[in-house]
């Protein structure tokens, strides 16, 4: 690869090569406080290639790929380039992950005890995370969340925050100081744009953390809480997971560990600011 940067994100360490300079120079910037791979040695490779070598010029267009890939997963568009490469490492986890249960969740931290929140695109788990992050939660992802099939303990994965249509007005009158990437329109997603983890997640990644809630928010309905019994959580919790088959039976035992240890409770909120009463209740009652 042209271009390289390496980096290492909680327990993750990743190699990025680009056949462009723009979107190492973006990552350079916004990771810029991240530490290097542990030894030097990165756990996943990213590229970020031209199929055609015209397409380095000529309309560029993005392929990803790495150590794993998806031969069907379309190109983007160079404008696109940062969000190509967040893709690209999403992907490397998905699917080459064996030391951690994969959950398609974002978590928060306070006092050692973590707080997982999952859903569908569009549930506000990201928002809700980087809320209370501004109210002195610990952010520890917003991705995914590293489950230890081991010791049962939340490993940090605290990248940058992928912020999505109205979730960037959302996060950035709440966190004004916040380091922000490029506006990318029209991604097929709609809106995106990433928001740098305040200096305390980074600082404090290598810190796990007892799951102590699980939760499943829904953005946009009137303010309600639901206990949510085992056998549905297991579902829901299964399929939030990348890797649980994969994993096999210390994926299963992790998962009924933490379904059993772990009350899971959905809320429907809506606004930011009930959202973040809802948790901060729920997580007081514990």
């Amino acid at each position: 690869m042209r271009h390289a940067f390496a980096l290492r994100i909680g327990p993750i360490g990743f190699r990025i090569g680009s056949d462009w300079r723009a979107p190492i120079d973006q990552l350079r910037s916004l990771y810029r406080d991240y530490p290097a791979p542990q030894d030097g040695v990165a756990d996943y490779t990213v590229r970020l290639f031209a199929r055609r070598p015209w397409r380095r010029w000529l309309r560029p267009s993005v392929e990803i790929g790495g150590d794993y890939m998806l031969p069907e997963a379309a190109p983007l568009p160079l404008r696109h380039g940062l969000l190509a490469a967040e893709m690209a490492m999403n992907l490397q986890m998905a699917l080459g992950a064996r030391r951690h249960l994969l959950l398609h969740a974002s978590a928060v931290e306070r006092d050692g005890r973590a707080v997982l929140m999952t859903g569908v695109s569009g549930a506000g788990k990201s928002t809700l995370a980087t809320l209370l992050a501004v109210r002195g939660w610990r952010f520890m992802g917003d991705e995914f969340a590293l489950l230890d099939p081991a010791t049962g303990l939340l490993h940090a994965f605290p990248r940058l925050i992928s912020l999505k249509n109205a979730a960037i007005l959302a996060a950035e009158a709440a966190w004004p100081d916040a380091r922000m990437g490029p506006l990318m329109a029209a991604t097929p997603k709609g809106n995106i744009r990433h928001m740098v983890p305040d200096a305390r997640a980074i600082a404090a990644m290598d810190q796990p953390a007892a799951p102590a809630l699980l939760l499943f928010p829904r953005y946009g309905d009137a303010a309600a809480v639901r206990q949510v019994p085992p056998a549905e959580a297991f579902v829901r919790m299964t399929q939030a997971s990348t890797n649980y088959v994969a994993l096999g039976e210390p994926g299963f035992t992790a998962m009924t560990r933490l379904i059993a240890d772990v009350p899971a409770v959905a809320i429907d909120y809506p606004d930011g600011a009930s959202g973040v009463a809802q948790v901060e209740a729920l997580c007081a009652a514990l």
